[in-house]
């Protein structure tokens, strides 16, 4: 007998998730423009594929950057994707042994204990190919289970797996989540009652249970055992109808987000289909809630990266979920899936936005200079002008033949516009921005803004070097061009967030910093580092919220006692200097004080 009326839920259900799949993939395929989907043709056959693959069997089933977060919630994690995935792949081989085929129908595996009752198969044995499945698939359910149990502990007891909250559940998260969690115990009781009911045929877990169940419960014969495969296979159907419409759309989801990306196919402006991946990607495993200092700091609980997507999802995007944010990037060093979360939400401001013209003819009339370097110092540098001050006077005494070339503060960058939504704004100003840089006939591009220096290396295009100060001072220095003396203080330093983790530069500050002064450890920096709370990304909160999270930050940074508070962002400096009890310098001005008089 290999066919039954139960398998029927299993089999729908499965059929349902297929169709929904291949239409939803058939729809972003159709979205993609020439260039991605030249890229996903070529990557099915390039090496991309492998890295891909493993990948996926990294992130996707082990989850290993969950793990080396939170081994509690790595292992929960594990547990799920990894243990159904072995139980899929040792079912499919064993139910070979028994049919003898090489292809089976998808569901034989999945009941094949409903099947076959092997008697010849002792519960412990494992020395023998048969003995050696049934002992590894009892094994792989017992892993399953201990996934569960932590699962359902987390849901009451989040501060157990280090999580001070847990995400708020839709409808069909709800049902698909409870159909999640019967399926695996259905499975043993099914496994297992049906082992009591033959006496034999199960392994070291299901069949002493079984046999347990026989002993104490009369009615524990196959009928019941029946009922239970009806209830596993029910549970399975229900969850496969429902994953498309619940969180869970992230397990088929993430496989193509990880795809994409090893073919390099990343999100840009108009890529709707990317977009709706990588929201549909998010598992809501909450890990981005904690680190949100708009939670911690300020309160406020609504905005976070997993509400954020989920309202995208539902079509219910709200302009102060997108707003409220200071656009730091923490939830996305820390998503364990990769989202690019402050790319989404720029674009979803941009749909509040009405206006994007603007009239930026006025920069045409200025000329400009030769030069081999060119400085942009930044708006934020004016409001803290002895940054600038002090990258003149190093750059002056280096013998550097720069290019100021904002100034007389009539440039900026655009990185604010794009903050706010206004990319075609943006865009105007930085084909003015780029004309200005290129006529200069410059090789290098030093900006003292981490925001500038970003918007700069990502939005201009530009075929020159592009530095941040922290990156051309250190140079400088090596090459002998700017001399320094001894300055022992004790200092902390703070990675701002666009040079940080936008831009992935922490080694050349501590480097320069290293050569003139005394850095002491703290809390939460590299990648972990704390926004100031000043971001120009938080477009809609008050003072009193801004002040919560400076005040967040530099209970961090000063614990170690530092003389001195040193950054390498004018807009932290400012936004630090404000309420901090001891000095707050840039690097700059650090570089300046060391220089022999």
């Amino acid at each position: 007998m290999t066919f039954n009326l139960f398998v029927l839920p299993f089999i729908l259900g499965l059929i349902f998730l297929f169709f929904s799949m291949v239409k939803k993939n058939r729809n972003w395929i159709r979205e993609m423009d020439s260039t991605d989907r030249k890229k996903l043709k070529d990557g099915w056959r390039s090496p991309k594929l492998f890295l891909a693959l493993r990948e996926i069997f990294f992130e996707s089933l082990l989850h290993r950057k969950m793990f080396r977060r939170n081994p509690l919630l790595g292992y929960m994690h594990m547990s799920f994707a990894f243990g159904w995935f072995l139980l899929i792949l040792f079912g499919n081989m064993e139910s070979r042994i028994y049919s003898g085929l090489w292809i089976n129908p998808p569901y034989y595996p999945i009941f094949l204990k409903f099947f076959i009752h092997d008697k010849h198969v002792l519960p412990f044995e494992i020395f023998t190919v048969p003995g050696f499945f049934r002992f590894s698939m009892d094994l792989l359910l017992v892993f399953v289970l201990s996934g569960l149990v932590m699962a359902i502990i987390k849901r009451s007891r989040s501060k157990w797996f280090g999580l001070k909250k847990t995400t708020q559940l839709q409808f069909t998260d709800k049902v698909a989540m409870t159909c999640l969690w019967l399926i695996f115990p259905l499975r043993l009781l099914a496994e297992s009652f049906t082992a009591g009911a033959f006496g034999y045929g199960g392994g070291f877990v299901t069949q002493p249970l079984g046999n347990v169940l026989a002993f104490v419960w009369p009615l524990s014969d196959k009928a019941v055992a029946y009922s239970f495969w009806w209830m596993y296979s029910l549970s399975l159907g229900i969850f496969f109808v429902t994953l498309p419409y619940s969180r869970y759309m992230h397990i088929p989801t993430e496989l193509l987000l990880i795809l994409y990306r090893n073919f390099r196919i990343y999100p840009k402006k108009g890529s709707e289909y990317f977009s709706e991946i990588e929201v549909l990607s998010c598992p809501r495993c909450g890990v981005c809630i904690d680190v949100c200092q708009m939670n911690t700091a300020a309160g406020i609980h609504d905005i976070q990266a997993v509400y954020f997507l989920q309202s995208i999802r539902n079509q219910q995007v709200m302009e102060h979920i997108t707003t409220r944010c200071l656009v730091c990037g923490r939830c996305q060093e820390i998503c364990p899936v990769g989202i690019h979360v402050d790319f989404q939400r720029i674009v979803q401001r941009e749909s509040f936005q009405q206006s994007q013209s603007q009239d930026y003819s006025y920069l045409k009339q200025e000329t400009t200079r030769k030069a081999e370097v060119v400085y942009f110092a930044g708006c934020m540098s004016h409001l803290t002008p002895t940054i600038p001050g002090a990258m003149k006077k190093i750059l002056d005494v280096a013998k550097v033949d720069y290019l100021f070339l904002d100034e007389d503060r009539s440039v900026c960058c655009g990185r604010p516009l794009m903050l706010a939504g206004k990319s075609g704004q943006a865009q105007d100003l930085v084909e003015q921005n780029k004309r200005k840089i290129m006529d200069s006939g410059a090789n290098t591009l030093v900006a003292s803004c981490p925001i500038c220096f970003r918007v700069f290396r990502e939005e201009y295009n530009l075929d020159i070097r592009i530095l941040h100060h922290t990156q051309y001072l250190l140079e400088l220095i090596k090459k002998g061009k700017v001399p320094l003396q001894a300055y022992f203080r004790k200092i902390a330093y703070h990675d701002p967030c666009d040079l940080g983790r936008g831009s992935g530069i922490f080694n050349e500050p501590r480097e320069l910093l290293r050569k003139i002064a005394d850095p002491v450890a703290i809390g939460n920096e590299g990648k972990d580092s704390l926004c100031c709370g000043g971001s120009l990304g938080l477009l809609n909160a008050g003072t009193e919220e801004k002040n919560k999270i400076t005040k967040e930050a530099l209970a961090n940074y000063l614990e170690g006692d530092p003389e001195i508070l040193v950054t390498a962002c004018p807009l932290c400096k400012k936004t630090f200097a404000k309420l901090s009890p001891v000095e707050v310098v840039d690097i700059a001005e650090l570089v300046m004080e060391a220089i022999p008089k």
